[in-house]
Order: C-alpha cells, then sequence, then structure tokens
C-alpha cells in the first residue's frame, strides 16, 4: 500500500486502528500498513499524532491499552520522521483550512505531512485521491 522509497505520513485513526483488535479489517489493513511503513522507515507522523494517539488508545478503543503498552508504542513512533510544528505552522495551517475548507485539525495533519516532504498521507478523514499542498491523501480502507 505504500510507494517505495516515498515517506508516507500515517494519521492518527490509521495507527489506532492498527492496535484497535476489535476493529477487525480495519485492524488487519493498519496493522499491516504501520508495520510495512516502519520496516521500510518510510512513516512519519507528528507530535500532534502522537498525542492523539496516546489520549485515544488509553480511553477511546474497544480494548483500550495499558499505559505501559501505549508508552511503548509512542516510543517506537517517535522514532519516525517526526514533525514538531511552530508557531508559523499553526498560522499556516489555519491558512489552509480556510483555503481548502478543512478542519484546522486536518489542516494541521496536512501542513506535518507537507513539511516532512511526504508524497502520501494515510487517513480516512480525507477524501481518498485528493490533493492538498502537494501531498495525496490515501484512504487504506478503500484502497
Amino acid at each position: 500500500m505504500s510507494v517505495e522509497g516515498a515517506l508516507a505520513f500515517v494519521d492518527t485513526n490509521v495507527i489506532l486502528y492498527a492496535y484497535d483488535r476489535s476493529a477487525e479489517v480495519r485492524h488487519e489493513r493498519a496493522a499491516q500498513l504501520v508495520g510495512d511503513l516502519g520496516a521500510r522507515r518510510q512513516g512519519a507522523v507528528s507530535v500532534q499524532v502522537l498525542q492523539e494517539f496516546y489520549v485515544n488508545a488509553t480511553r477511546k478503543i474497544a480494548e483500550p491499552l495499558t499505559h505501559a503498552d501505549a508508552l511503548g508504542r509512542l516510543r517506537a513512533l517517535a522514532r519516525w520522521p517526526l514533525h514538531a510544528p511552530l508557531a508559523s505552522d499553526v498560522i499556516a495551517a489555519a491558512e489552509l483550512a480556510r483555503e481548502s475548507q478543512l478542519s484546522f485539525w486536518d489542516a494541521m495533519i496536512v501542513r506535518s505531512a507537507a513539511v516532512l516532504g511526504c508524497e502520501t498521507l494515510w487517513s480516512q478523514d480525507l477524501n481518498d485521491g485528493q490533493q492538498i499542498a502537494g501531498v495525496t491523501v490515501r484512504d487504506p480502507f478503500s484502497v
């Protein structure tokens, strides 16, 4: 599901499915994608994704992860190329949100993917095939 050699940004929802065994088919697809990107050193995330993952993985999935398990996964994901947004990124995301009619949080994800030079953004929150700020959105569950 990934493009050979290029960095691919992974949105929180995809990473959550990778660890939510109750999600069945989505879990399998997400776990394969996250595993493949990690093994190829092609996955990228942002501080926002790490924050959202921890909160949701320990509170909102059907079988929440323990603090220790979630922390272990955070440590592994933190080894991926990581975007830590600056104030200028927040401003750029706010402009992108207005221009592209995205929620601010989705615009922050797109901004992070673009700053890291990712060609692909894996997410179910945006339209599959949509191109925003030079990044192509792919929904791993519609492929």
